[in-house]
């Protein structure tokens, strides 16, 4: 086993150190929220999962849902809710466009630790974002008075017929998922977009589509159930 030397720390160190100011940079230019956000998680949280989060697969997926998402039904909210949101990008994404006006994004996540990077990346929202650490299972949908539910991992689903069938009628959806079979963690993937439309059994539909990536294909839809 490899020991880890003052010389290794220095310059993990160094490239954090070096990774904040570039960013914060980047924020300044851009005066983009997220950024902004981004720089304060990297000195912050120096061990969140950042790159994956923030991978071109991860971002060029939520630039598509951001974007038929305004298309499909404009970009007013009063209550979004985002289920498995982890460290909120997502949000901070619909937060650092001008299209969209959201009284409050809530992201709800089961695990605890996600949380405050979640709040980090999107504390310029301040009170239009907040978290949440619940069981999607155990939520009570009715009560949360959502006007648009975002789950972006429907291949995580054993049952998506059945957990669908928690929300309200009438409820907007934006849902997403893939046919990454060859993933363990994907116990719930579909052979293609008709075969997730089917499995969803949206009352209406206003979006279905696929975006094409390197090892699998992402199904959406997005409608009323």
């Amino acid at each position: 086993m490899m020991k880890t030397t003052r010389a290794d720390e220095a310059n993990t160190t160094d490239w954090h150190e070096s990774a904040f100011d570039i960013i914060r940079g980047l924020s300044a230019y851009t005066g983009s929220s997220l950024i902004e956000g981004l720089a304060k998680v990297v000195a912050k949280y120096p061990d969140a999962d950042l790159g994956t989060a923030f991978n071109h697969k991860q971002v060029g997926s939520k630039i598509w849902a951001r974007d038929k998402l305004f298309e499909s039904l404009g970009g007013k909210f009063k209550h979004i809710v985002l289920l498995g949101g982890w460290y909120g990008v997502l949000p901070a994404m619909l937060f650092d466009d001008s299209r969209f006006d959201i009284a409050l994004f809530e992201s709800i996540d089961i695990d605890p630790d996600v949380a405050q990077v979640a709040e980090t990346l999107n504390a310029k929202a301040g009170g239009r974002f907040r978290t949440t650490t619940q069981d999607m299972y155990a939520l009570d949908y009715k009560a949360l008075g959502a006007d648009l539910v975002i789950n972006t991992s429907c291949e995580h689903i054993a049952d998506l017929p059945a957990w669908l069938s928690l929300l309200p009628r009438g409820t907007q959806v934006m849902l997403q998922s893939n046919d990454y079979f060859s993933e363990p963690t994907h116990i719930n993937c579909v052979p293609s977009l008709e075969a997730f439309q089917a499995q969803t059994s949206l009352s209406h539909v206003a979006f279905a589509g696929s975006l094409a990536m390197k090892k699998y294909t992402r199904f959406m839809v997005i409608g009323t159930v």
